[in-house]
């Protein structure tokens, strides 16, 4: 059984996927603003996080609220100690140009750390969902990450940012030695879904630099729920999920064994040292 903040949150997840499922088929008619170089969104990702925000502010006025779109704002009676970190459309790239991999991601966070988690993907109807200390799960039934052992093999995740184009040479090489063993490396476009997927052992790894709260917050706690592990490219923390920081931050996430010697080769091979 779902937690009641869970059916609030799947609830406005699904409002927010109806928003871009309508829109799917006049993409040529949306207005598309250019954030940063190479970093877009469009008027459907506002909408979509509106109708997000609408259901959750129904349900819980006084929690504070960090959208991708709308930024931080204050629950109704000021500041709060839950924060709903919200990205209505995780993969926005993806949508724009009709390649079906985009989702709804929310997590609410109790001070830095997520409490509940829904990623939905409404083109598959697959809904991942998770609660501390409650494990993951997708279409409720119980997932877990993957069993490799190592590196050989390895299917892994990764993207390139536009804002962490500058350090494209030290990525390429950390995936030049990171190729010599992995069966594979993917870029999918969408950090949520991703994280989604390690939860649910489709993957057995996911790396990449650059990511805010509203890209992860709700896929962290996946990962950690579905018995995986979740740090910043040296094994630190990740640092605080309910506020955003400057550029975003380096991620690695999927099962112990596999994040360890992943973590080894991005601080091995100079990646890790480019954000010294």
């Amino acid at each position: 059984m779902l937690a009641p903040a869970v059916n609030v949150m799947v609830k406005a997840a699904r409002a927010g996927g109806n928003v871009l499922l309508r829109h799917m088929h006049r993409l040529d008619a949306l207005n598309v603003v250019e954030k940063e170089r190479m970093d877009y969104a469009s008027e459907v990702d506002g909408q979509a996080e509106e109708a997000i925000v609408k259901e959750l502010r129904r349900a819980n006025p006084d929690y504070a609220i960090l959208g991708e779109e709308g930024g931080a704002q204050k629950g109704n009676r000021g500041p709060s100690r839950y924060t709903w970190v919200i990205d209505p459309l995780d993969g926005t790239s993806n949508y724009l140009h009709g390649i079906p991999h985009w989702c709804v991601s929310i997590a609410l966070c109790e001070g830095p750390e997520p409490l509940h988690a829904v990623v939905f993907d409404p083109l598959r109807n697959e809904l991942f969902t998770a609660t501390r200390g409650a494990g993951a799960q997708l279409n409720e039934k119980r997932v877990r990450v993957s069993e490799r052992k190592d590196l050989p093999g390895a299917m892994l995740v990764t993207g390139f940012p536009p804002r962490e184009r500058k350090r494209a040479d030290a990525q390429l090489d950390c995936l030049k030695v990171l190729l010599r063993d992995v069966e594979d490396v993917r870029r999918t476009g969408s950090a949520a879904l991703d994280l989604a997927w390690v939860a649910a052992g489709r993957c057995d790894a996911y790396f990449e630099a650059g990511v805010q709260p509203w890209d992860i917050a709700a896929g962290v706690l996946l990962v950690r729920e579905a018995g995986g592990r979740v740090t910043d490219f040296r094994g630190a923390p990740t640092g605080p999920m309910h506020v955003a920081m400057g550029t975003g931050r380096p991620l690695i996430a999927g099962n112990l064994r596999v994040t360890e010697s992943l973590q080894k080769v991005i601080v091995s091979s100079g990646y890790a040292a480019s954000f010294d």
